[in-house]
């Protein structure tokens, strides 16, 4: 595990509050009697006052001594799960040895419990990249206790359920929410930089057979079936009915980047739509191109565009027309030494509760059916 090491530092506002007074450096050090060179050697934090000479700062300036002095919050080196600048609030999870911090941006920002502030980034850099980032490193100061963080797990994936699962999760572990097209999630995985990662690209051999050739070793389990299709921006329902309408070149498009599952559903549909690979390569390179399929629908909302690929979740939850395609499963990949973490535990135990599944019935166009389960394995014929 990472920390910055050393004793707790001191925090000193004597020299804010000094300004707050209206008073010099040279006014304040002569009346506590000591010299400007050894209170700027304070206010700089290269020198601890003792017992006597800090009532006395304490007392000039009309304060407390712990207004002017305090112990800082602990501090961790951890690797960034996403962008952010200093001074964002993040989440933190022990992962094989380190930290992990998932910036909390957003409404994320607004309503979840921060175990940290992110108060420097690698290198002095203003900002961190984030996940698969060269510069990806922070130092965070830490609120609380990291008990909770330790017991965090990091799950990446595309599916907006998926934020609705881990919310399901509390008590003595949790799950936290890493946003992420399905192959960027496996392979974050696979680079340890999350617990686990949900796809959806296709039916479960495919996943299979995905997981074997990027994270060997890995559990699959099922999460959900979720029904796709496309979403419209209102306005639209009569000009896109079927699959074939995408042919049309007046269309306003919204993808997905490469390695979505929304991406290859899309390709998938124009192929239907009689488009040659060429002609389909040109829709994506003018297409708008969304972060995620909450990300698409508020474009389609606010007349961005006409059409994007998505569940039926995400266009309910912006009051969109829907034009159901496709119903595919959404699963959980799992590295062997990850299967006993207490957080991905507690969001397995969420997945097979009746309360997450009736919840995520209501939600429309889920099928839960043994979300939490293992896939069984597949059935190898005997030799002949």
């Amino acid at each position: 595990m990472t920390s910055t090491g050393g004793p707790p530092a001191l925090r000193c506002t004597l020299r804010e509050r000094r300004e707050e007074r209206g008073l010099s450096g040279a006014a304040l050090a002569l009346q506590v009697s000591i010299s400007r060179q050894a209170l700027s050697r304070i206010e700089r934090g290269a020198a601890v006052p003792g017992t006597l000479l800090a009532l006395q700062l304490a007392r000039t300036l009309d304060c407390r001594v712990e207004d002017l002095f305090s112990l800082r919050a602990p501090q961790v080196e951890a690797r960034l799960s996403g962008p952010a600048p200093a001074g964002t609030r993040v989440q933190l999870a022990e992962l094989d040895g380190g930290w992990r911090a998932l910036p909390l941006a957003g409404e994320a920002g607004l309503r979840a419990p921060a175990d940290g502030v992110l108060v420097r980034c690698a290198d002095g850099m203003d900002s961190a990249e984030g996940m698969g980032g060269a510069d990806g490193r922070g130092v965070v100061e830490v609120l609380g206790s990291l008990d909770s963080a330790r017991r965090t797990a990091l799950v990446a994936g595309c599916d907006p359920a998926l934020g609705l699962l881990c919310e399901r999760t509390g008590g003595d572990a949790r799950a936290a929410w890493v946003p992420g097209a399905s192959l960027d999630a496996l392979r974050a995985a696979a680079r340890g930089e999350v617990h686990a990662a949900g796809l959806h690209l296709g039916p479960p051999e495919h996943h299979r057979a995905l997981v074997a050739r990027e994270l060997p070793g890995a559990r699959l389990l099922r999460l959900w079936h979720a029904e796709q299709g496309l979403m419209l921006r209102p306005g639209q329902a009569l000009r896109v009915r079927q699959v074939t309408d995408l042919r049309r070149d007046d269309l306003r498009l919204v993808t997905r980047a490469p390695g979505a599952g929304g991406r290859a559903l899309l390709d998938a549909w124009l192929a239907q739509a009689g488009l040659t690979a060429a002609q389909r390569s040109a829709r994506h390179e003018a297409a708008t191109v969304a972060a995620s399929p909450l990300d698409a629908a508020a474009r389609v909302a606010r007349g961005e565009a006409d059409v994007a690929p998505g569940p039926r979740s995400a266009a309910s939850a912006y009051g969109l027309p829907f034009v159901p395609l496709a119903v595919e499963a959404f699963d959980l990949a799992v590295p062997e030494r990850h299967l006993g973490h207490p957080g991905v535990l507690a969001l397995l135990a969420a997945a097979r509760s009746s309360t997450f599944r009736e919840d995520l019935r209501s939600l429309g166009g889920y099928d839960p059916a043994g979300s939490g389960d293992p896939w069984p394995e597949p059935v190898v014929p005997e030799a002949p």
